[in-house]
Parts: structure tokens; sequence; C-alpha cells
């Protein structure tokens, strides 16, 4: 993360009161109160807030006070690449066309708004699509009292619904109520079979509601034209996206390496599979400078006699295990050395008396005797399991994370350091000066979106990376971000020549760098705005039993399956066609764009296999 940026005072808040008295038996009934509960409030929320400042809302009414109809319900289509804010007006289009290749999803909304005073419980199905699997989800709202820092209105999404309530969250509803003067919208994801023939397809999306004690619908035509591409699995690139064994343990209330922990430890991962995430994270060290009484250190280290260590990797390796049967091949390794500097050495956990002790002191150097001895043991045992995995050539190593400039002569240091004691270790951080891409102190350079450029220029190979910065033009996800630009992620990493992505912030469900959950659904930004921009500590929200998913986290996956899509198709990234992307800030952020972009492609003859 920049550290400018993650380095500022979080605004104070006062505390939020708990949902009511409710005093639910189990952890996966709190989960399904909280979201109940959350979207109550958040219709209450929406329609307050648009009786108190929407003319339109109050000249519904008589001269008498009274509204002229009960409920009035409005309904329309829209693609996936436009927010429906609950103070959307309401929208005219009632027949939708898309365009897409085989063997990928794609998703539409379909939308609603209660003209009327009264609720009205509507819902959503799709006729004829049972070969494309569909999907429909509630899309939930998530305040954001704030806008992002450094974020020109011209960059941010939302400019004149926010602050308010930001739609994020996806519920596995197809029916909710409609509150009076809102407008919210159900997200429907197609999976375009690989062996369906190409062609055009009509659906029919049918709303369903009551008003004025009459059964209503609405039917809305989808047409999908199907082109003959089919494609292929996406290859050289690759993506990582780090998950917090932590989080699980702290906002479901369950012990570490437990059965439920397991049980939702593999829905995440499984979750981040399935959204186009192909290498996994092992916290087989916490790597957090922050000391926890309960760390996520999956490597059970003991130290018999001082100065002795004795290493167990069965719960690495049911890890591990685990990935390999939800279908990873690709592994990334914690780091050895605290982040920001390659100054402390990592802190490693043991078990004494039930309780999590650190081997050693918090701000023990980097090279400390004491150090250098404990790796002296560790990485034999490491090179001896990978290899038992047979995944030694299928890991990713990290030495350090976001050393700066000023750091390269520590960097240097640590990499000697191994060198020496494992040089089969081939390491890969985020960090952004030249120098460690142009000296070669790192295998793999992961620079941040803004500083790619110069790696570009220099010819060295490299990930890309972007968190809580930059912002303004650059391309991220947050909350405010355009979904439209989120979209482009995937044309952005292959015209630019990425050789991977990674990111912190998957499911980091607590307050930064504190024990303390954090509840997802209320809070964004893990307690740390503005430092910390809101929707970037996380793209999945916890269900009841695994990650419910967002509409930032569906459009980012949607984006790397169109960087799978070029490469099938045989688009070259210097083809014409992505000649307008010229940086990770220069680039079209329109949904007409994309659009051209995806007819060009499927009109041309499909790439034989």
């Amino acid at each position: 993360m920049d550290l400018s940026l993650r380095d500022q005072k979080p605004e104070t808040t006062n505390p939020k009161p708990e949902i009511g008295n409710l005093k639910p038996e189990t952890v996966k009934d709190a989960v399904h109160m909280k979201i109940a509960c959350f979207l109550l409030a958040a219709c209450t929320g929406a329609f307050l807030f648009i009786c108190a400042g929407n003319p339109a809302a109050a000249s519904a009414r008589d001269t008498h006070g009274k509204a002229p109809s009960n409920v009035g319900i409005v309904c329309w289509l829209e693609t996936s690449l436009r927010r429906v804010f609950p103070q959307s007006p309401s929208g005219t289009r009632e027949q939708l066309d898309l365009l897409t290749a085989r063997n990928r999803q794609i998703s539409f909304q379909v939308c609603f708004r209660n003209e009327g005073t009264d609720a009205a419980t509507i819902s959503c199905s799709l006729d004829g699509a049972e070969a494309l699997k569909p999907e429909i989800r509630l899309v939930g709202l998530v305040p954001m009292p704030h806008f992002n820092t450094d974020m020109p209105q011209a960059e941010a999404d939302g400019v004149g619904m926010l602050p308010g309530l930001v739609p994020d969250p996806l519920y596995p509803q197809t029916k909710t109520t409609a509150g009076p003067f809102a407008s919210r919208s159900f997200w429907v994801t197609l999976h375009i079979p690989a062996d369906i023939a190409p062609g055009e397809y009509t659906y029919r999306v049918r709303m369903s509601w009551e008003e004025n004690k009459k059964k209503q619908e609405k039917i809305l035509p989808v047409r999908v034209k199907i082109s003959p591409l089919v494609i292929r699995p996406r290859h050289d690139f690759h993506v990582t996206h780090w998950i917090r064994g932590e989080a699980i343990s702290l906002y479901y209330h369950t012990d570490l390496y437990s059965e439920r922990w397991w049980q939702l430890a593999r829905a995440l991962m499984k979750d981040l599979y399935d959204h186009g995430t192909d290498v996994a994270f092992v916290q087989h060290f916490f790597e957090l400078r922050a000391v926890f009484k309960q760390p996520c250190q999956l490597l059970i280290v003991d130290e018999p006699s001082p100065g002795k260590y004795r290493f167990d990797w069965s719960r690495v390796r049911r890890y591990v295990d685990m990935c390999k049967k939800i279908g990873f091949k690709k592994f990334e390794w914690a780091h050895l050395w605290l982040y920001w500097g390659v100054e402390n050495a990592m802190h490693v956990y043991a078990q004494k008396d039930g309780k999590y002790v650190m081997l050693w002191d918090e701000n023990l150097s980097a090279t400390s005797p004491v150090y250098l001895n404990f790796l002296k043991q560790f990485l034999p045992s490491f090179h001896d399991f990978l290899q038992q995995e047979d995944i030694l050539e299928d890991s990713y190593f990290h030495l350090s994370d976001e050393p700066g400039g000023q750091h390269v002569e520590n960097y240097k240091k640590a990499r000697q350091i191994l060198h020496e004691l494992a040089p089969w270790m081939k390491v890969m951080d985020a960090l952004s000066d030249i120098r460690y891409g142009r000296e070669h102190l790192t295998d793999i350079p992961v620079p941040l979106i803004d500083a790619a450029a110069a790696y570009t220029r220099e010819h060295i190979p490299h990930w890309v990376y972007f968190c809580t910065g930059p912002r303004g033009p650059w391309l991220n996800r947050f909350y405010d971000t355009p979904l439209s630009k989120i979209r482009m992620s995937g044309w952005l990493f292959y015209h630019l020549k990425a050789q991977g992505f990674l990111h912190w912030g998957y499911n980091y469900w607590y307050k930064l760098d504190r024990e303390e959950t954090e509840d997802p659904y209320q809070e964004g930004a893990a307690s740390s705005w503005p430092g910390i921009a809101y929707g970037d500590p996380f793209v999945v929200y916890p269900g009841p039993d695994g990650p419910l998913s967002s509409v930032r986290w569906e459009v980012f996956a949607e984006s790397l399956q169109d960087y799978a899509l070029l490469q099938t198709a045989g688009i070259s990234p210097d083809d014409s066609l992505l000649s307008g992307l010229h940086s990770y800030a220069d680039f079209p952020k329109n949904e007409a764009w994309i659009q051209h972009a995806l007819e060009q492609i499927l009109n041309r003859p499909a790439t034989k296999k």
C-alpha cells in the first residue's frame, strides 16, 4: 500500500449500535440476521433520504397529502456496467441485447423502482435459460459516508448519489421488498457453455409483484447473441489475492483450524478460483507487523531447546491439498522479512501453554544472528516440503513487501542471505523503485500501476498491483470506481504486457492492524478512511457459509475473462484495436468502447484450435 495514504489518521466515528436485542443461537443465524436487518435498514434509509430531499417525490402527493397510487412499480433492464443507486431515476430500456463468446460468463441487471407510497414484494425470474445456469442475486446496499479522497468528480461514480448508500454486495435472493421512491436491481449472471450452438437466443425476464391488491407482471426480453468463439483458459498471466485466515476466525467467531474454519477457508478459496485467481496464497507465516493473540500461521513451529526448531507441516499440507483439489496449480508464500523497509525479522509464533507467543522480540533486526539461525533450519525444511508436494517449480516466494528506494541496501543484504541459504528460491515483491528491477534484486518485480511504465520502457518483465492507491485517473476498484473502469482491467493488463496482478484486499474484514472484528456491511475501509479507500480491503462479504460476491468482484472477474478472450482470438497486445489504451491512467473509461471492442473481436472469424 501507498504509505503516504495509509498513514493518514482515520476519522473518529461514534460506535455503531448493535442489531436490536436479538440473540442468535449460532453464528450462521447471526450472519443471516445481520444481512436481513441491514437490507431493511438500507431500504428505510433510502426512503427517508429521498423523501426529504427529492421534490419529485413530494410532488407525487395530491393536495390532500395522499399519494395518488399506493404502489407504482417501474421495471427496466441495465447492463452490468452501471450502478443502480436508490436515487437513480427510472430507466426506459425494456429489451437488452448482449454479445458474448462461448465458455465465459456475462451479467446484466433487472432494475425496478417503486413510485408509490406503499412497499411491495417483488420477485425476479428468467424463463427458458436453464442451459445457461442463470444466477439471480439481489444487489444490496452498503454505506459510504464520504467519497474517497484524491478522487476528482470526473473519475468518480455516484456523483449526486453519494455520500450515501452504494450498491455492492450480492445477496442470493430472487425476491425483495421494494420501498417507496427508491430504485434497486437484481444481478443476473449467465454461464455460457462451451458447447452451446452459436446463434441468437431470446430469454424472458419475469418481474412479478402485487399492486392495488392485483398481481402484476412485467416481461422484459433479453437477446443473447453467442459467437462461435470458444474462450480457452487464460495463460501466462497469473493473478493472486491475499486471503486472510484470521479474518475468518474473527468474523465467524470460530477457532483457527477448527473444522468450521476449514469449511469457510475452502469456500473462500473456491470463490477466488472461480473468479479468475489462479495463485493460492498460503499463510505459512503470519506476515502482519501487528502482534495478534490468534495469528493465522499455518506452519506449526516448536522450540524444544533454545535455538533449536522443529517444523510441523501438517496444516500447510492440508491447505495445499485443499487448494489442489479446487484446481490451483500455483502457490504463493508469505514473506520472510517484515514489510516497509526489510528492517525486521518476520514474526514467527509458537504455542506455549495454549497461547501463541513470538519466538523473539517483535523488533528483532533483519540480520540478527537469532533470525539467521532460524532461517538456516527453516529453509531446508521448507525446501523438502515443497519437493514432497511437487510444487517447488510452481511456487512464488516473497522477501519483503513494499520496500522503498531508501531500502535498497537492506533488500540487497536480505537477498544475499537467501542466495546463500536458499539458492533455489526465486522471489517476487511489491516494489516500485526501478532499481529493484534494473539491478535484478528481485526475480519478479511487482510495481504499482503508476510506476509500471518505467519497467516497460526498460523492457523489464513485471507484474503489477494497485491497492489504496493510486487514485484519481488510475485503474482501481473502490466503491466509487466506475464499473466500466474496473471492466477495463483485463484489457489494460493485456495491452500493457503485465505478466500478473497482485492485490492485498480480498477478505480483510477487521480493523486495520488490530485484532478487532469489523462489519463489512457497515464499514468499507477497515475503520481507516481516508488512508484506506472505501472498497479497498475486500471484494467479498461474509455470508452464512462462505463469501457473498460483490458487483465489483463480478466485473473484475469478467475483465479477466476479457483477457482470455483477447488471447483466444489471437489479438496482438499491439493491435490497433487497443491503441487508445495509453497507460493505467489514460484509457477509455466508458461502456461504449468495451461494447465496440467486443463487437470487433467477436465478428472476426473464430481462431481454430
